[in-house]
């Protein structure tokens, strides 16, 4: 397949082939609605390319395999939804402490608990404010439509390996089960990838050793380690991205992010026809949180007033608070239980606001 042809693909597998593209050559994961299409996929498409495919007996079980994987310098990644995300908490926090690179996703489902297999935004404080213990954090993607997911996890890998820290892609069951056309970027050679220094590949015989680790007795050899990661998590600012939809003159500013954003856009067509200069705000990336964005539009006299749209009770919103800084009044209205917000539900909150101002 070319780069030029679009093919119509579900969300789930396009990400897959993705993966694929840009690298990926070992999955390790366990089923769970709605992300099933991924290792499905990868299970068929890895042994194509000279891969490895493993369901694990268990989520936990999963992401130990990436740990392992990712330790002997291999591109790994691993995917699931809410419930098996948070088993793989612990490993998650093992993985970032040992500076190894992977790549995870997360399509996520409602919740708390069990809750149901529809789209949900439930997981958001979990993916940027780290989820397992200690001081971590993850590179997080939040794309708004396949295509996007399709570009960011095809270079997230490279991310991966730059920083040597786990890259989250926080999706949901809409991104994750709708189709959509989408260009699939170039299969990458594999044996042109650079040696890693630091992977226990077995080629160090009669050599010093190469030790993955994250166990730290000595206090002040933990704290090293920490200030070190810290560094990084600085450096990774770099990476920090957003998109802005007819914002240059916009009073009402509507922020949401993923699938939210793309029914946002839509109300903001649909505000602007009916005379209301309003725009979108959508962090791509979560985290970093593109709080100069905020900060920028926030100072702007012209903006009145922030409304945060989001498939949860109110967590993104509190980013944008911290970045808007009280400058601004920044609303929320949320959808939860698997229930999506419309456009027209969004122009009604809207609407209200401004009557209510």
């Amino acid at each position: 397949m070319s780069t030029s042809e679009r093919t119509l693909m579900k969300g789930n597998e396009a990400i897959a082939e993705a993966a694929i593209r840009g690298g990926c050559r070992y999955f390790f994961g366990y089923p769970i609605t709605p992300q099933n299409e991924i290792p499905e996929y990868m299970s068929r498409r890895l042994p194509e390319v000279g891969g490895a495919f493993i369901q694990a007996e268990s989520e936990v079980s999963a992401i130990n395999m990436v740990y392992g994987a990712a330790g002997a310098g291999g591109r790994t990644m691993t995917s699931s939804s809410s419930p098996g995300i948070s088993l793989k908490q612990e490993g998650i926090s093992y993985i970032a402490g040992a500076e190894l690179p992977c790549v995870i996703v997360n399509m996520v489902r409602s919740g708390p608990g069990l809750g149901g297999i529809l789209p949900s935004q439930g997981d958001y404080f979990q993916a940027v404010k780290g989820g397992g213990h200690g001081d971590y954090r993850m590179l997080v993607y939040g794309p708004a439509s396949i295509q996007e997911a399709v570009d960011i996890v095809y270079k997230a890998f490279d991310k991966a390996e730059q920083y040597r820290i786990p890259v989250m892609i926080l999706g949901d069951g809409v991104l994750g089960q709708m189709m959509e056309p989408v260009t699939l970027p170039e299969m990458l050679d594999t044996s042109a990838f650079p040696k890693k220094e630091w992977a226990t590949d077995g080629t160090r015989a009669g050599k010093d050793r190469r030790v993955i680790n994250s166990l730290y007795i000595e206090s002040e050899l933990l704290e090293g380690m920490n200030k070190k990661l810290a560094a990084v998590y600085e450096r990774m600012k770099a990476e920090t991205a957003s998109e802005s939809y007819k914002t240059d003159d916009a009073e009402l500013i509507l922020t949401a992010f993923g699938t939210t954003a793309r029914i946002a856009k839509s109300a903001v067509d649909i505000l602007r026809e009916n005379g209301i200069k309003a725009g979108l705000l959508r962090p791509v990336t979560l985290y970093p949180f593109p709080s100069e964005a905020y900060a920028a539009l926030a100072a702007e006299e012209r903006v009145k007033k922030f409304v945060t749209f989001e498939l949860n009770m109110g967590q993104m919103v509190e980013d944008v608070r911290l970045s808007v800084n009280g400058k601004k009044p920044v609303e929320f209205y949320g959808r939860s239980g698997g229930n999506i917000i419309s456009p027209d539900e969004m122009v009604r909150v809207c609407l209200g606001l401004i009557k209510n101002a």
